[in-house]
């Protein structure tokens, strides 16, 4: 994609950590939150599970961009492609009724979704360092 003035933002590996890494923490703390440790009442082990990978796996593609800094749009893509496809694996079970229906859950998939979709499409307007 083109900008106004012609050209294709620049991936900086340092922004995509950034944003990634708040992600990751977003999704750390859910789980902790469906672990019982934060608020109490709201456990939840499924959901405290699949939170836990998908941080992880945001916070190796957040290495990756470290390692490999060439790599920093593939990795941000890859991380946040799986963390919003992880999400919507969430809401489609508060959806059928399987995974936790509270307010707050229905609220934070909603948040993390506008954060991942964000994330990730800026990766893919982006073109590499």
């Amino acid at each position: 994609m083109v900008s106004e003035r012609g050209t294709v933002p620049v991936m900086r590996p340092q922004a995509a950590r950034a944003w990634m890494l708040t992600e990751a923490l977003a999704l750390g703390l859910a789980s902790m939150v469906h672990a019982g440790r934060i608020v109490p009442g709201y456990a939840h082990g499924h959901a405290r599970i699949a939170e836990a990978v998908i941080a992880t796996v945001l916070v190796l593609a957040t290495v990756e961009t470290w390692l490999r800094p060439a790599d920093a749009r593939r990795a941000a893509i890859f991380g946040q492609g799986f963390a919003l496809l992880g999400t919507l694996v969430g809401l489609g079970t508060i959806v059928a009724g399987i995974g936790p229906r509270t307010v707050p859950d229905v609220v934070y998939h909603a948040l993390l979704l506008s954060l991942l979709v964000t994330g990730l499409t800026w990766a893919v307007r982006c073109r590499q360092v």
